[in-house]
């Protein structure tokens, strides 16, 4: 890296570092409640509806977060987004007697509130720390924030298995809002102060996109993680818990490799798809995969259906060919916003964007639980298809009209 973006790549590595210990706690109190409240006998819909604030108040923090970023600065949005995720932890170390659902579900809404400030924060500032002639360097950086992000959190959901089974829910979740603590009192030191702030202050009605681009590409990433979490959230988990005959720790284990595999095949996404950058070849890329991951679900779905092979083979199997493809057009997704995104006020466009994602889990999420309880794995797979397909229609609308395509790699240019 040259000597001009030392600093910015000092910022980087502080941006990455906060993100990866919130992901780390995100991931494990995901795990925790899940399996927590489904050993105190909550139904599969009633452990989906606890997460129910944690992703109504993702899709208002998102959508209000980028108008905030670009009016006081993406650090403070970051740091901000820390702070609260350490106080709905330590709202979860209250006696058992108090842990009803209505607290859990005021804690999960703080949560989603810091989850959403925090990544919407970290994703907007790559793009201020890239040149912006960088193209190659921007799909790298961001290819590298997204997986890095999600094998923490596959760690995360490793780590909220064993530990609740090692020192149980309380001692589990002491532990990370100190460690959480430790990391926000560092961010406050460390992190640029003017980062991300718009110079034209934006309005408020300004949180709406105007650009057709972002908004084809938010809703596809709205189908694109429904798709994901319609299965992954409440139904799998339980699934293996209680189909499957497993425990704690081989639950949290194999989701914790899934998400690790699933974060590294984004990392890596820039070789996988070719060597061509820029918005115009990405998106020429993303409606075919997007239809070759719908046919995973639906296939998956119909075996299981018809019974003709073991269910945990065609769940192990089926989620790593799933996770695969989903990587893949994940990190496409995650790159065309950066590049859509106005430089000014970037944060406007990531959290427009980022709110239809929070959008997908919320819908996602409740379908799960509610799918699952009702009809089963195999009908939430089908609704998995059946977003996906959506989401690929809609990439196919998305503009390829740029008369430039630089390339990903450069001659000894490698990630």
């Amino acid at each position: 890296m040259p000597a001009r973006l030392s600093a910015e790549v000092r910022q980087y590595l502080l941006i990455t570092g906060n993100y990866w210990a919130f992901t780390l706690t995100d991931g494990a109190l995901r795990m925790l409640v899940v399996l927590h409240f489904h050993q105190l006998g909550y139904t599969p819909l009633q452990v989906a509806m606890l997460f129910l604030f944690y992703e109504i108040f993702g899709v208002v923090t998102n959508l209000v977060g980028g108008w905030l970023g670009a009016r006081i600065g993406l650090n403070r949005t970051m740091n901000i987004g820390l702070a609260m995720q350490v106080v709905a932890l330590a709202m979860l170390l209250v006696p058992p007697a108090a842990l009803t659902v209505a607290w859990v579900m005021a804690a999960q809404a703080l949560s989603g509130i810091a989850k959403d400030l925090n990544k919407m924060s970290a994703k907007s500032s790559i793009k201020l720390l890239v040149p912006g002639d960088a193209q190659a360097a921007l799909f790298r950086w961001v290819a590298a924030l997204t997986g890095s992000k999600n094998a923490l959190k596959g760690i995360g959901f490793f780590l909220g298995g064993a530990l609740l089974a090692a020192i149980g829910f309380r001692g589990t979740v002491a532990l990370m809002a100190g460690v959480l603590a430790l990391v926000w009192a560092a961010s406050l030191l460390l992190l640029r102060r003017d980062l991300g702030r718009s110079k034209a202050k934006p309005k408020f009605r300004d949180i709406l996109s105007k650009s057709r681009a972002i908004n084809l590409l938010s809703a596809a990433r709205l189908f694109l993680f429904g798709a994901r979490d319609v299965w992954f959230v409440v139904a799998l988990p339980v699934f293996l818990y209680d189909v499957l005959g497993w425990d704690f720790w081989q639950v949290g284990g194999f989701l914790a490799a899934w998400v690790i595999g699933y974060g590294f095949i984004q990392s890596v996404t820039p070789r996988v798809v070719g060597r061509q950058a820029g918005a115009t070849a990405v998106s020429r890329r993303a409606p075919g995969w997007a239809f070759a991951l719908a046919v995973v679900p639906f296939a998956m779905a119909g075996l299981l259906s018809a019974a003709s092979y073991p269910a945990g083979i065609v769940v192990t199997v089926g989620l790593g060919v799933f996770g695969i493809l989903f990587a893949v057009n994940s990190a496409l997704h995650s790159y065309l916003i950066v590049a859509y995104a106005s430089e000014d006020g970037v944060s406007l466009d990531v959290g427009f964007y980022y709110m239809a994602n929070a959008m997908g889990r919320l819908l996602g999420t409740v379908l799960s639980g509610w799918i699952y309880q009702t009809q089963g794995l195999p009908a939430c797979l089908a609704w998995s298809g059946g977003f996906v397909l959506l989401a690929a229609l809609l990439s196919l609308a998305l503009p390829r009209h740029d008369r430039q395509s630089p390339a990903i790699f450069p001659t000894g240019d490698t990630p």
